[in-house]
C-alpha cells in the first residue's frame, strides 16, 4: 500500500462537501416534517453545492460521473418534495403516470450516467487512475 496513489481533497473542498451534507439533511428533514418554507429554501444551497462539487471534480471522470449522479438525485428528490408540498404529486400526467413519477427522469439519467461510467468508460480506461 506504500506505493498506492493517494487522492487528496483540499480542505476547503472537504468543508464544502460536509456543509453540503448538512443542507441536504435539513432539506430532507423539512420534507419529512412537512416544513415547506425550510424545505424549499434548502433546495438552493443543496443543489448549488452539488453543482459546484461536480464542476470541481470535472477532470476526474469517476468523480464527475458520481457527482453528477448526486446532483441529478438531489434534483429529482427536490422535484418530488415540491410535488408533495404543493399537492400535485398524485395528479395524472397520462395513463397511470403521475407528476411524482416525473422525478424518475433525473433519477434514470443519473443511473444511465453511472451505467455509462461502469460499463463503458471504466473498462476502456483501465490504465487511468480513478477513485472508484
Amino acid at each position: 500500500m506504500k506505493n498506492e496513489p493517494v487522492y487528496h481533497i483540499p480542505l476547503h473542498f472537504r468543508k464544502m462537501e460536509n456543509l453540503h451534507i448538512v443542507f441536504w439533511l435539513f432539506k430532507d428533514v423539512a420534507w419529512c416534517m412537512i416544513w415547506k418554507p425550510m424545505g424549499l429554501v434548502m433546495i438552493l444551497p443543496t443543489l448549488m453545492i452539488a453543482v459546484m462539487i461536480a464542476w470541481r471534480t470535472r477532470k476526474i471522470v469517476s468523480e464527475l460521473c458520481h457527482n453528477l449522479a448526486i446532483t441529478l438525485w438531489i434534483s429529482a428528490n427536490s422535484y418530488w418534495m415540491i410535488s408533495e408540498f404543493f399537492g400535485f404529486d398524485d395528479l395524472t400526467v397520462f395513463g397511470d403516470i403521475t407528476y411524482k413519477h416525473l422525478a424518475m427522469i433525473p433519477f434514470m439519467i443519473g443511473i444511465l450516467l453511472l451505467g455509462y461510467y461502469y460499463i463503458l468508460w471504466k473498462p476502456r480506461h483501465a490504465d487511468q487512475l480513478e477513485t472508484m
